[in-house]
Parts: structure tokens; C-alpha cells; sequence
């Protein structure tokens, strides 16, 4: 299996508790550059260092995503393989790309992710910015998702984001407690925990 483990946003004490574990626990970890290698270096000094370019030539992207990918997938297919990823690798990260190009070319191996610290909250903190009421987070390019916290009537609010091309639907009750609970599609309950999240995204987003 393949874990994408957030490291955080560059100070090797915010890595959480679970994201050490799995560092010491895999048979091989990948980071990609010297950044993420630091904060890996004092629990996994023999992690590799891939070659992940800061570029929109997106041909030689692809070419590093598919040698990175025969370099990680024969390990992943018999053992728990870790990349480590600043941030968060599920927000802004190169973790869905390089899992979708192993996953066309060895479909065998699983893939799963584990949450890190992300610039987005780390900012609040670093700029002592508390953050209240909606807020907007782009990376330049159009507004595709949207997030809500406390989400007290799901099924309502999306029957109205559908109105605006919204088509998929995930709801979070509970994350990470005991009674959690993960509703897709239209399959959301009318009312939900205060401890709730919808995400929901455009149609061909």
C-alpha cells in the first residue's frame, strides 16, 4: 500500500504523532525534494529523494510522474510505502496525480492518505489571524469545490448547491471520533452533528 503522509507546513515538530509512526513503520519512504527530506531525516534517514520539477512544461511532468511511479509501485505492491508531502496531500499536492499515473500502470496497488497540517490553517497561526465566517481559498484557478463546516440540514443545503451545477456530494460526521460517519451522492441525511462537513464540487470539475 501506498500512504500519502502530510508532513505539515515545515517545522518537523508540527508532523502529527500518526505521521512519525508510519515513517518508522514502512518499508521505504519517498519525499519529494530536500524540504520535505529534512523534516523525514531524523525518523527515516534513508528515504529517497524524487524528482518532482516546479514547472508547466507538462510533457516532462508527465515523464517524472511515470519514472516516479515505477520507482514507488514495486515496493508498494508488497509492503507499506510512504510519501511524504508537505502540507496536506490531499489539498494543492502532487499525491492525486502521481496516484493516478500508478494506478493506470499498476492497478494492484492501494493507495490512502493521512493528514497533515496545511499552509492554509498553519497562516492563521503564523500571522496570528483568527479566521471567522466564510472564507475563500484558490490557487489561481476557478472555483470548482466548496466546504462547509457545522452542517446542521445537508440534504437541503444540497438540494440548493445542485441549483448552481454542484453533483457531488460528501458529507463528514464526526471525523476521527468513535461515531463517524461518511454519506456520498444523494444518500444525505436531513439533519446531521454539529461536528459536520460537506464538500461538494461542480459537474466535470
Amino acid at each position: 500500500m501506498l500512504v500519502g503522509v502530510g508532513l505539515g507546513p515545515g517545522d518537523p515538530e508540527l508532523l502529527t504523532l500518526r505521521a512519525v509512526r508510519l515513517l518508522k513503520e514502512a518499508a521505504a519512504v519517498f519525499v519529494p525534494g530536500n524540504l520535505a527530506y529534512d523534516l523525514v531525516r531524523p525518523y527515516r534517514p534513508d528515504a529517497v529523494i524524487l524528482e518532482f520539477p516546479m514547472t508547466s512544461d507538462e510533457d516532462y511532468i508527465r515523464e517524472c510522474l511515470e519514472e516516479n511511479a515505477d520507482a514507488i509501485a514495486p515496493k508498494a505492491k508488497d509492503g507499506l510505502v510512504v510519501f511524504g508531502i508537505i502540507g496536506d496531500p490531499n489539498f494543492y499536492s502532487t499525491f492525486s496525480r502521481l496516484c493516478e499515473v500508478i494506478g493506470k500502470h499498476y492497478p494492484e496497488v492501494a493507495f490512502a492518505t493521512e493528514p497533515g497540517i496545511s499552509s492554509i490553517t498553519a497562516f492563521a497561526s503564523v500571522a496570528n489571524v483568527p479566521v471567522a465566517g466564510g472564507f475563500f481559498v484558490s490557487d489561481g484557478s476557478g472555483l470548482e469545490s466548496r466546504i462547509f463546516m457545522k452542517v446542521r440540514k445537508p440534504a437541503a443545503l444540497a438540494a440548493s448547491l445542485k441549483a448552481e451545477g454542484y453533483s457531488e456530494f460528501v458529507l463528514v460526521e464526526r471525523m476521527y471520533m468513535p461515531e463517524q460517519q461518511v454519506y456520498r451522492g444523494d444518500d444525505l441525511p436531513e439533519e446531521s452533528n454539529y461536528f459536520s462537513i460537506l464538500f461538494a464540487r461542480r459537474s466535470g470539475a
